[in-house]
């Protein structure tokens, strides 16, 4: 038996099993229709809207719920409904691009840190956790005040929250994996350091990192629904869920849909991305499935 059909044992007999657990949670199931539903609403946004979401229409401000504008409009006369599904765009654009930056990152040091160890993962493990001290809002926060609220600067300040989680997650696992016998069988054979950790280490720690990514996407777009709430998401007349609570708070008495609808739409989304990654850490983690 070659080296390679040796050292692919481990992830290909694995492969079934959690994805067998995983079509069999009705819950992660339901999490994801939700989340596809939303993403569907984002991708058909120009076609299933009525209005345009930057339109203002001050004769029919603080309108409400209709047939015409069937979530109502908000100070400006602008349709909630056309701005909601406008602003999952946004939203999870944002969400996705910063959790993505934030895996690759964070994935890339973590693993680095385990596989060579010593001063080096003394020091990067120091570095992960004073960025763990700070809390997630208040880091990107400071990231965006200094760089502006640009898009690619949320992002960037989203990711730089979201690395330390990622670093630990995949440091962990490759410390135990790097002694294993078939990683010594491929030194043995004189594979080189990157090709032993992208070929046979990262396949066997993937499924964790998927896991941390399911449930940090929705810390993610909470994030910055955060930060368009204090005023540091993207200006108007860009819709974002954040920036809409923001705008109907002060009309939350009169007219609370125009701060419930965008809520509601955070608040799915991240039940949503709960229920997934509740199931994905379920179907891969042996653990919880010997405890059933």
């Amino acid at each position: 038996m070659s080296i390679e059909a040796v050292a692919a044992v481990r992830p290909a007999d694995r492969a079934g099993r959690p994805m067998d657990a995983f079509r069999s949670n009705k819950l992660a199931a339901l999490g994801l229709l939700l989340l596809a539903s939303i993403m569907a609403l984002a991708a058909l946004a120009p076609l299933i809207s009525w209005h345009d979401p930057a339109i203002q229409d001050v004769v029919h401000k603080l309108g409400r719920p209709s047939l015409s504008h069937i979530f109502g409009t908000d100070e400006f006369g602008r349709d909630i409904w056309a701005r909601t599904i406008f602003g999952a765009r946004v939203s999870l654009m944002i969400g996705f691009a910063s959790t993505a930056l934030a895996v690759l990152i964070g994935s890339c040091i973590g693993i680095l840190a385990g596989w060579y160890g010593g001063r080096l993962d003394t020091f990067v493990m120091q570095v992960m956790d004073v960025l763990l001290a700070f809390p997630s809002l208040i880091l990107g926060m400071i990231v965006v005040a200094m760089l502006g609220p640009s898009v690619s600067n949320i992002v960037l300040a989203i990711a730089l929250t979201s690395i330390p989680p990622f670093a630990r997650i995949a440091r962990a696992p490759t410390i135990a994996i790097k002694s294993r016998d078939f990683v010594d069988a491929c030194r043995s054979f004189g594979f080189s350091t990157p090709r032993i950790l992208l070929g046979h280490v990262l396949p066997n720690i993937v499924a964790e990192i998927l896991v941390m990514a399911a449930l940090w996407l929705a810390n993610a777009i909470r994030t910055e629904a955060s930060l368009a709430f204090v005023g540091l998401g993207l200006k108007p007349p860009i819709a974002t869920w954040g920036g809409m609570i923001r705008e109907g708070f002060d009309n939350i008495l009169d007219n609370p849909w125009l701060a419930l609808v965008p809520g509601t739409a955070v608040l799915v989304v991240i039940f949503a991305l709960n229920l997934l990654g509740d199931g994905l850490r379920d179907a891969v983690d042996p653990r919880l499935k010997d405890a059933t």
